[in-house]
């Protein structure tokens, strides 16, 4: 990547940014209205989370946002992802809005354009108010009104000045780990609750969708969604049949709706579950998407298994590929298919790749510097990916390296660390790390070499 003309495919207009998330910064979890989330409750079940951590302090982005601007000015970015808490801004999930809480986010994404930095706002990243939980959570209709009802009240304070919105965050995980797996809020192991909660957080989306644009003439609205490449772990009938199944249930089953094509018949055949479908639903849930944003992390390759969950297919641990402190394969080319399956299959109009990052085991050195060229090398082939996507025709808009700070990882605590800083929750200092400062320079040089002769020579 030290050679320019490996992002030159890259539009002049290109979005480089990092990425986090509310309950994984912000701490302040009972402080200013703040109503608990589900992931305030899933951290308190003894087993749940590594260490028993919780994101009560995190990394007190709440009390140092400022610091974290600071950071971010540093490393160059040009656009900052974060999600706002839906607790913290209307603590009951419907009813009185806590003009404190959404306070917090007027101040932040005030600094942030001063500071030149594009603020990209994420309305749900997993941290549902537990009241709303208590009333069934999102197998429950209600749940996706009341989003729609919040979504109003951020976009009418925050629209003027926040012109890129999402809605979900990577809702497989809400429904499918939340829900069917037990491994995240709010620990469920029931298929139909799975099921009912992915219906329910598309038409949540689609109902925030009207109402954001409704708030907010103009802005633009997307859907954030982690999909995988789903590769059999061999060429027999079984292993491709299970790589089918597996695409359906990561990646299918998360874009066919939103593009207007209803949920895959053979994903619904195999869950054997009613949708909570209403007459209108199917369009509201397809309301046009001005984005589309992509997290990429590995690719899944698949083997069948008749006696486990839907979708019957387990991921298969090759040894061969490098892998990351998360156990995940490093495969820069998934991201690539990815893209270019988004733009050949879905005719997608604008993409951002949201998220893309690698935990590894960082130790400061003596001197306090944290040396990470595992990382560097992630992000080097994987913007190679972008660029080379980018050259064969994928619209793509921006890059959100996840993530800028270490932070709590959900269920694996505060061991994964994700940041191109180092944080010591202990003190809380921020540190950047090599792979920091190697994206700054990365972010620089892709500035540069579509600057304007003038706006070059000012930064030169």
């Amino acid at each position: 990547m030290t050679d320019r003309t490996d992002l030159s495919a890259l539009p002049a207009d290109f979005t480089w940014g990092v990425a986090t998330s509310a309950y994984q910064i912000e701490g302040a979890v009972a402080e200013d209205g703040r109503s608990p989330s589900i992931w305030d409750t899933f951290c308190r079940v003894p087993g749940a989370v590594d260490g028993g951590d919780t994101g009560d302090m995190a990394c007190d982005h709440y009390h140092r946002w400022r610091e974290d601007i600071a950071l971010m000015r540093e490393l160059g970015v040009t656009a900052y992802r974060f999600s706002i808490a839906w607790p913290r801004v209307v603590p009951g999930g419907d009813g009185p809005v806590n003009a404190t809480g959404l306070a917090f986010y007027d101040r932040l994404v005030d600094a942030l354009l001063e500071a030149g930095i594009t603020p990209f706002a994420t309305l749900y990243h997993w941290d549902l108010p537990q009241a709303l939980q208590d009333r069934g959570g999102w197998p429950v209709r209600g749940t996706a009104e009341h989003f729609a009802s919040y979504a109003s009240v951020a976009a009418r304070a925050l629209g003027d000045r926040v012109h890129d919105w999402a809605t979900l965050n990577e809702p497989l995980c809400s429904a499918w780990i939340g829900h069917l797996e037990g491994r995240m809020a709010p620990g469920l192991t029931d298929l139909t609750a799975a099921v009912r909660a992915s219906f329910h957080l598309h038409l949540g989306h689609g109902l925030a969708t009207q109402a954001i644009r409704a708030a907010a003439p103009g802005v633009r609205v997307g859907i954030v969604n982690n999909l995988s490449p789903c590769t059999p772990a061999s060429d027999s009938d079984a292993d491709r049949a299970a790589a089918l199944r597996a695409d359906g249930h990561t990646n299918r089953w998360w874009l066919d709706p939103v593009h207007g094509r209803g949920y895959p018949e053979d994903m619904v055949r195999l869950y054997g579950v009613e949708l909570p479908e209403r007459p209108g639903d199917l369009e509201t849930i397809a309301a046009p998407l001005d984005w589309l944003g992509l997290n990429y992390y590995f690719r899944n390759v698949v083997a069948d298994d008749p006696s486990g969950p839907p979708p019957y297919a387990r991921q298969i641990r090759r040894p061969e590929p490098r892998r990351t402190a998360m156990d995940w394969e490093v495969d820069a080319s998934g991201l690539e298919e990815l893209l270019m399956r988004l733009t050949e299959d879905y005719a997608a109009r604008r993409i951002h790749v949201t998220e893309n990052g690698s935990a590894y085991r960082d130790l400061p050195g003596p001197d306090g510097a944290v040396d990470d060229p595992e990382r560097i090398h992630y992000l080097e082939e994987h913007l190679a990916a972008c660029a080379r996507a980018a050259d064969r025709g994928a619209p793509l808009a921006g890059y959100f390296a996840w993530s800028l700070l270490d932070n709590f990882e959900w269920a694996y605590g505060y061991d994964k660390r994700f940041g191109l800083a180092y944080v010591d929750y202990a003190t809380q200092r921020r540190t950047l790390k090599a792979s920091g400062r190697r994206y700054a320079a990365i972010v620089r040089d892709g500035r540069a070499a579509r600057a304007t002769p003038a706006q070059a020579s000012r930064t030169a």
